[in-house]
């Protein structure tokens, strides 16, 4: 899935520009060019993120009296997890009194990857019949279950469930009398043996969707039936080995009212449907292809849709719907195009082709994720399907579009090859966002796009490896999952994957892959097999690539350089090194793949450009028949994640901003030259001196703003200043006031400097208000137009100020709309304030709850004296609701964002949000952890600082009833 990171659909999702936010990292910066990034908290994980989470909540008491499970304190009782703590509940009755004696919630139990075995017992096929009822949904499942070769007969039958009500089981059509039925733990149940070596379960439950407010298994959204079940929400449905190493084919059933639900979905094919009596009706869909129960998925609802086709390379025709409720259809066209783009370019690319009759895509208002890849049937975020000139902006047009593509990439990089247990998550995910990457690259501007994806990586990632929460790729341990779809595991995970095919080649990797799936398809594998498949392809030892998956941390690669001008040779010699991360005090080298090319006095190549393979703590290269002493050019393309330290001035950095041949290299050089200048001003801050911009940085930005040949997404990122959370890496302790004041300043000083080449800039950027356009050319103008607003609106003066009204009120795009209007958000012009605020609600956000989230989030983010008070206000909004996933992060992580006012000296930013994780966390524990990681990095800040966010980390841990998923969050982050 792509994540929202409150923190990547379940991916990390993308931020707007110029950062984008999964996988996994609703970008809460805003879809503004500039204007965001230079609150983004570091840290945040609502930044910059593609990426997944899925979580158990509260248990309801809801199983009935013959299969409750024992607790120590009584022989009949049962423990259960309720909203206000755990309660004892007698298991004599089905209506089921509470009684007054409170426990404590059993310890959380850690898993490990050390500890896999497979289950004693597996299931070749799985029949489920769906009675959908207004009151309560019956779900009837029948397993073909075969007991594994060398497990004893008498070996229990081990299953997940939780938040059920078991009514009965049967083992070939005989009950099993309950004293046969134990639950072990709160989401387990066992059968215990003698059983046979091959028969038929049935079990009969009941569940109540309507009153599922984690959104995980079967819940109702908006009048809508629908299902999330990754990471292990499928045991909220039915019992069952709710882990992706036992795969089956599916067939499923849905019965409803025809009149509420006339639309019945599941995986795979349609074969059968019809009416029945008393205004019901039914459709069976079945799946001829094995599959892990997190991929199951039905919805049941009255929605309206779009329809197209796709013919396949091979020829098969397959049937495309899209659907959403009936408002939003015209929304829907973009996800289409989009559809069908990502099923060429797989082919194109990858060779790979769809392999059902249908192509099913749904948009649920509330949902945890970004997207879910179930098969034949994803389910998306609203805001990650929905797009329309009305609504949408650029960026909003490209995370649909990256998002649809990886949802449909997994069907054969996690479906039809699936990860064999949740440690291997990156095994899919992984390298899912790097195909869902290339996708987007191919189809806006490649240069573009790996800047954004390092941006990303930067904001979101490295300070996760530089926390408390810093975990290799592939996890050794988790106690809640969903905890553990990261940044981390999504984006560091698609560069690693992504140095595959720079030590290959692309012909290389696709042969790898090729190998991988004739080997794999249709079984569930671990990362070892991934990474065999691409040594035994290209004859390479690999071996030592492994260190990737196993040890935490971003490593520092140092580069110094010889040149030997009478033999014509460089010595390059590059050192490596990695700091201690939780439980890894050492790390062993890695192999690093370094893009290096050399340019000369006149910037032209020297040499063909070569990857340097790094593979011990300290190397040197030798390059020969280099003819004048060069200038390095390293980390091309950004070969591999780390962090490089070399020796440059700001006049080197300036000759590779004009010259380097590589796009990803001259950005880098630019923004080393920024950061130079803010890490100046940050101690100028600190030391109350004032702060100063050079003429050689101000002359950089004069020459993007006149080279009008160049392309101008590309002239827009080159022109945006790094971000707080990239700006908080390059420092030993963040001090929040210091790092805003050297941003404002420096950006109000390039602004003042070149205040005409700034405005005719804009001016030359400006398009007709109509027709709307989403050409490469257009986004470009739109990006450019945007920044420049952004520098001169830093100068706060009454004429930019009318220039942003003047945008807000009569812009021709959804974009240019958010840019201006966000940007007046912060002023201190309470006219042009109020005007631009209310006229975007009135005509725009009012009525729209995905434009309501951008209405939040400007205001959120907004850096004004009573920034806190007002988003205090907004919680009590009309439009706005706790219970909906996106507003939430919308306006609570947006506010955790906000630099300056999150980090308050008094602490008022910590409390505020320590009272929503709570709040949240009693209804929806996923959200909940999410946002208790804005608190992980507070050993980064100031020791006043760090006082205060450790006094509510504390607070959370010490609350009754704190659910697994936070309470891991954050006793790790107090563990450090």
């Amino acid at each position: 899935p792509i994540p929202v990171h409150s923190e990547p659909e379940k991916y990390m999702l993308r931020a707007p520009s110029p950062v984008r936010s999964p996988v996994g990292q609703v970008f809460l910066a805003l879809a503004v060019s500039g204007s965001a990034s230079a609150f983004v908290q570091p840290g945040n994980p609502f930044v910059a993120q593609r990426t997944h989470a899925k979580s158990q909540g509260f248990l309801s008491a809801k199983r009935s009296s013959a299969f409750l499970a024992p607790s120590a304190a009584s022989p009949r009782t049962l423990n259960l997890n309720l909203r206000g703590g755990n309660k004892i509940l007698g298991s004599g009755a089905l209506n089921m009194a509470m009684s007054s004696t409170a426990t404590a919630a059993p310890p959380a139990v850690e898993k490990f990857r050390k500890d896999y075995k497979p289950t004693d017992y597996s299931v070749s096929d799985l029949d489920l019949l769906f009675k959908i009822a207004d009151d309560s949904t019956q779900v009837l499942a029948e397993l073909k279950v075969t007991r594994r070769e060398g497990v004893p007969a008498g070996a229990a039958l081990r299953m997940d469930a939780e938040d059920l009500v078991l009514n009965s089981v049967s083992v070939d059509g005989v009950k099993i009398d309950a004293a046969r039925i134990t639950w072990p733990e709160k989401d387990v149940v066992e059968i215990t043996g003698p059983l046979p070596a091959s028969f038929t379960l049935s079990t009969d439950c009941s569940l109540k969707p309507q009153d599922n407010t984690q959104l995980s298994g079967l819940y109702k959204s908006s009048g809508m039936y629908c299902t999330q079940c990754e990471a292990e929400g499928f045991r909220r449905i039915t019992p069952m080995m709710d882990r992706p190493d036992v795969m089956a084919k599916y067939k499923v059933r849905i019965e409803a009212p025809k009149a509420s639900c006339p639309v019945l979905l599941g995986n795979g094919n349609l074969v059968e449907s019809g009416d029945l009596v008393d205004g019901r009706h039914y459709a069976v869909w079945e799946d001829p292809f094995p599959k892990p129960s997190y991929l199951f998925a039905v919805v049941a609802g009255d929605l309206g849709s779009i329809k197209d086709s796709f013919t396949t390379k091979s020829g098969r025709k397959v049937h495309l719907e899209i659907f959403s409720e009936h408002a939003n259809v015209k929304q829907l066209d973009w996800a289409m195009t989009s559809l069908k783009d990502s099923m060429k370019w797989d082919e194109d690319r990858f060779g790979l082709e769809y392999d059902l009759d249908v192509y099913n895509i749904v948009a649920v208002n509330d949902f945890n994720m970004g997207a879910m890849e179930n098969k034949g049937l994803n389910v998306f975020n609203t805001a990650y399907i929905l797009a329309s000139p009305e609504t949408a902006t650029d960026s909003d047009y490209e995370r649909v579009q990256g998002v649809i593509g990886h949802e449909y990439f997994h069907n054969w990089t996690g479906n039809r090859v699936t990860c064999r247990d949740w440690f291997q998550l990156t095994l899919k995910e992984g390298l899912t966002v790097f195909r869902d990457q290339q996708f987007s690259a191919d189809m806006t501007s490649e240069a573009v796009k790996r800047v954004d994806d390092v941006r990303i990586l930067r904001a979101a990632q490295f300070p996760q490896d530089n926390g408390p929460m810093a975990h290799p790729i592939r996890p050794e341990s988790y106690i809640a999952m969903d905890n553990f779809y990261t940044a981390t595991v999504y984006n560091k995970g698609a560069e690693v994957i992504g140095m595959y095919q720079t030590l290959l080649g692309k012909d290389g990797f696709r042969k790898g892959l090729d190998l991988y799936f004739e080997r794999h398809d249709g079984t569930a594998v671990t990362c070892d097999e991934f990474r065999a498949a691409m040594a035994d392809s290209s004859g390479r030892d690999l071996a030592q690539f492994e260190r990737w998956y196993t040890q935490a941390g971003t490593p520092t690669v140092k580069a110094t350089s010889l040149y030997d001008a009478g033999a014509k040779k460089l010595t390059v010699t590059l050192e490596q090194s990695c700091g201690p991360s939780p439980n890894q005090a050492d790390k062993a080298p890695y192999l690093i793949p370094v893009r290096a090319g050399l340019l000369g006095k006149d910037g032209k190549e020297l040499i063909k450009e070569t990857v340097l393979e790094l593979n011990q703590a300290k190397q040197d290269f030798v390059l020969e028949g280099v003819t004048e002493e060069p200038v390095l050019s390293l980390l091309r393309g950004f070969s591999a994640p780390v962090k490089l330290e070399i020796e440059r001035s700001e006049e080197e950095l300036a000759f590779l901003m004009a010259n380097d041949s590589d796009p990803f290299n001259k950005w880098e050089a630019g923004q080393m030259l920024f950061q130079r200048t803010l890490l100046a001003n940050t101690k100028a801050s600190q030391e109350g001196k004032d702060m100063a911009v050079s003429d050689l940085l101000v002359k950089a930005v004069g020459a993007i703003l006149a080279d009008t040949t160049a392309d101008p997404s590309l002239r827009a990122v080159s022109l945006g200043l790094p971000s707080l959370a990239t700006l908080g890496e390059a420092v030993e302790t963040i001090d929040p006031d210091a790092l805003v004041a050297a941003l404002k300043f420096t950006k109000s000083a390039i602004a003042a400097a070149l205040r005409p080449e700034f405005e005719a800039a804009y001016a030359a950027a400006t398009l007709p208000a109509t027709p709307f356009r989403n050409d490469a050319e257009a986004v470009g103008k739109r990006r450019i137009k945007n920044t420049c607003l952004d520098f001169l609106s830093s100068l706060k003066d009454a004429e930019t100020i009318q220039m942003c009204l003047d945008q807000a009120l009569t812009a021709g795009s959804m974009t240019d709309r958010v840019a201006a209007t966000a940007q007046l958000a912060g002023s201190a012009d309470d006219a042009a304030r109020t005007t631009a605020l209310d006229d975007f609600y009135e005509k725009h956000a009012k009525g729209n709850d995905l434009i309501l989230c951008k209405y939040f989030t400007m205001q959120a983010m907004a850096d004004t004296d009573d920034a806190l008070a007002k988003a205090d206000k907004l919680l009590t909004h009309p439009d706005f609701s706790m219970k909906n996933p996106n507003k939430c992060r919308s306006l609570i992580g947006a506010f955790a964002g906000n630099t300056r006012h999150f980090h308050a000296k008094d602490g008022s930013g910590y409390a505020w949000l320590g009272d929503r994780i709570l709040e949240i966390d009693t209804f929806n524990p996923q959200l909940a952890a999410r946002m208790t990681t804005m608190f992980s990095t507070f050993r980064r800040y100031d020791t006043h600082r760090q006082t205060l966010i450790k006094a509510q980390l504390e607070r959370l841990v010490a609350t009754q009833g704190f659910s697994k998923d936070s309470l891991e969050i954050a006793t790790r982050s107090l563990r450090g």
